[in-house]
């Protein structure tokens, strides 16, 4: 009987795959993204030295994950990085599909000041 993969297992190889090429550095650090169903997670990751420079979550900005709490994450994270002298990031998905939230997030990133 063939065994149908599921959709997490699937978005956990992708993110694996993207990982073997992207890496954080101290002056460029690496947006990670985790999304759930009631909540949102976003970091900024120096991997060469495994810190995490910033961080913020949906339950800082709202109640619910939707769109409109993912560009309050991404406007607090801004403000963050911008107040340690980040400007440029590298954008890691995580292996998700650049629509909705991510999309959102991504925009709302780019509308704050950072580059990526």
């Amino acid at each position: 009987m063939i065994r149908k993969t599921s959709s997490n297992e699937m978005r956990k190889r992708r993110h694996l795959r993207i990982r073997k090429h992207i890496s954080g550095t101290a002056e460029r650090p690496r947006l990670s993204i985790y999304r759930s169903n009631k909540q949102f997670y976003v970091q900024l990751i120096d991997d060469v030295n495994g810190h995490t420079l910033a961080f913020a979550h949906s339950s800082d900005v709202g109640e619910h994950a939707n769109i409109e709490t993912a560009k309050g994450v991404a406007k607090l994270l801004a403000e963050k990085a911008l107040k340690k002298g980040i400007k440029t990031i590298v954008f890691d998905r995580s292996g998700y599909l650049y629509h909705g939230r991510i999309k959102a997030l991504a925009e709302a990133l780019r509308e704050a000041g950072l580059q990526f």
